[in-house]
């Protein structure tokens, strides 16, 4: 009979509790204690929010699996209110202390597992340790902010950091009737997408009642207001911290433990640190990215737990395959969902990829159908082999469908050709039979063969205020009831006849609703002696979209007469 294996592990949640129900499910013999410093070892740390409007009603909702539940179903021993605060790599042994009893003990390991995870960051600003400012980890802190509001009846709260928490957080806020303002210190929220998918949600947080203060950080919280960086100042009962994580690696650090340039916990493509036997999954290690190659860092459920599940499999000596990560990922923003994968632009130039985008908004299911809506999605793609790095969607249906499809092509290092090439399910109410993936692909081929040439609805400004000669390929009454100021009205179905009217001499911009129409009359003006057109991605709606909040919030001259958002 083999020696029974005893397997220690720091931390539960996604990496640590998976790690554990894998070894049990390798091993039945094995011996598996988790330590956790907290009161909760399982705890559903993504659904914290909706604790906030009541879709979850009680905190202890929040709460899987209990100690005595893993012992049952699992014989897991899961000690809550013990903190590791040692790490012997030598003696294989670990130091933990009884947090209520302050009691310390000596457990030795035949292998150790890390998954502390990552904790708020905390800047250091004047008032960030009053009573009535909160981060939301765990139970007690989602639970210590839901009492503050009901108990004082806050009214005016203001979120910091326009990331995955503060947004879910605002909106469930504002579901629960109170007064949100929301301040980010980058120029958008929601950092995985690009500037023109982010402004569908600026305009969706603003209709919603959200105060939103873009490109303004927090520079003082005081008793009721939170005074930014411009030196506004916000009403506030209460205040949650929203600006990120860190990875929590003090306890690998005075283990001796290589850190990585992330400042991660390194470790291998088997999740084993820099010391014999000694593991580390989920947010506080440092990963590799599937695309580009480079370390990097990832704070995301899924994540962990294919991270727990290799790392268990290695403890047993079973084959595993890491392929690394892409960080995908979905956040709901009142109507809208948005989704990612992959690399965003900014992502791809620090990378030093040569790459393009297309930037489409067809609809997320036939036209005539009651429920049709647009979709907003953005491809990235590198040149010259076509291969798919990022894709990002914001819609009202299917936004983390299609981005699913584009993140398992990523996976499978596809193309343009393979994407193009899919068959996906087709009913009207769901797609259309040339879905939005397949649309941007086609598209995307299109510019990967250099057929024609487009400029992105961020550039529009710039080129209303320098006098470029603007087409609206729309008909007559669509132009009437709202276009860009200074464009000419040639529709696609008589752009023909005044052919004269479009100068040969310079560049020659072409728009429509959703660049549809814009693109077969910049294909036609090729054809006819005018190689100069551009096609204007995303076209009406699309500037519309991305020009919407900063007019609003920066009372600056508008460049289109009357918006259209449908």
């Amino acid at each position: 009979m083999s020696e029974t294996k005893r397997h220690l592990i720091v931390g539960g949640v996604a990496g640590g509790a998976s790690t554990a129900a894998r070894l049990r499910r390798l091993d039945e013999s094995a011996e598996i204690i988790m330590f956790e410093r907290g009161p909760h070892v399982s705890f559903s740390n993504c659904c914290l929010p909706w604790h906030l409007s009541g879709a979850i009603p009680e905190a202890d909702n929040l709460v899987l699996m209990s100690p005595p539940q893993f012992w049952a179903q699992y014989r897991i021993i899961a000690r809550t209110g013990h903190e590791v605060t040692a790490v012997d790599t030598a003696a294989k042994t670990i130091t933990v202390k009884d947090v209520a009893t302050g009691e310390e003990s000596t457990e030795k390991y035949d292998t150790l597992t890390l998954s502390p995870g990552a904790a708020p960051i905390r800047p250091q600003i004047p008032g960030i340790d009053s009573d009535h400012v909160f981060t939301v980890r765990n139970v007690p802190d989602i639970d210590a902010l839901q009492r503050f509001v009901v108990g004082n009846d806050a009214k005016d709260i203001v979120v910091i950091g326009g990331g995955f928490i503060g947004l879910e957080v605002a909106e469930n806020l504002v579901h629960a009737g109170r007064k949100v303002a929301l301040a980010e210190a980058l120029p958008q929220v929601l950092a995985p997408v690009d500037p023109e998918l982010a402004a569908v949600l600026h305009k969706e947080l603003h209709d919603k009642g959200v105060d939103l203060r873009l490109a303004d950080g927090v520079a003082e919280i005081r008793e009721k207001e939170v005074v930014l960086t411009s030196g506004a100042a916000l009403p506030a009962d209460a205040v949650v911290m929203s600006i990120g994580v860190r990875p929590e690696t003090e306890l690998a650090k005075a283990a001796g433990l290589e850190i990585g340039t992330t400042g991660g916990i390194k470790v291998n493509e088997n999740f084993q640190t820099s010391a014999k036997d000694v593991y580390a999954v989920g947010d506080a290690i440092e990963v590799r990215n599937h695309i580009t190659g480079e370390p990097t860092r990832l704070a995301l459920a899924g994540p962990a737990q294919r991270q727990a599940r290799i790392a268990a499999d290695h403890m047993y000596g079973r084959p595993t395959r890491n392929r690394g990560v892409i960080g995908s990922s979905v956040v709901q923003v009142f109507d809208y969902t948005a989704a990612s994968t992959g690399l965003n632009e900014k992502q791809a130039k620090a990378a030093g990829l040569d790459y393009d985008f297309v930037y489409v908004i067809p609809a997320d299911s036939v036209g005539i159908m009651p429920d049709s809506k647009p979709m907003f999605f953005k491809l990235l793609f590198e040149r010259p082999s076509g291969r798919v790095l990022g894709a990002q969607a914001v819609g009202k249906g299917g936004a983390d469908k299609r981005v699913d499809v584009v993140a398992t092509l990523i996976m499978m290092d596809g193309t343009l050709e393979d994407l193009a090439d899919l068959e996906l399910a087709y009913s009207p109410l769901y797609s259309t039979a040339k879905d939005v993936v397949i649309h941007a692909a086609l598209v995307g081929l299109n510019i990967l063969n250099n057929e024609f040439e487009q400029v992105p609805v961020t550039a529009v400004r710039d080129l209303v205020e320098q006098g470029a000669f603007i087409i609206d390929a729309r008909e007559p009454d669509d132009f009437e009831a709202g276009h860009i100021t200074t464009a000419v009205n040639i529709p696609l179905s008589q752009f023909r006849d005044p052919l004269d009217e479009i100068p040969e001499d310079r560049e020659v911009y072409v728009h429509c609703r959703s660049s549809q129409r814009s693109y077969n009359e910049v294909r036609a003006l090729q054809q006819l002696g005018r190689p100069n057109a551009v096609n204007i991605s995303g076209s009406y709606l699309g500037i519309s979209m991305e020009q919407y909040f900063d007019d609003q919030a920066s009372g600056r001259e508008p460049i289109v007469t009357e918006y259209n958002f449908t």
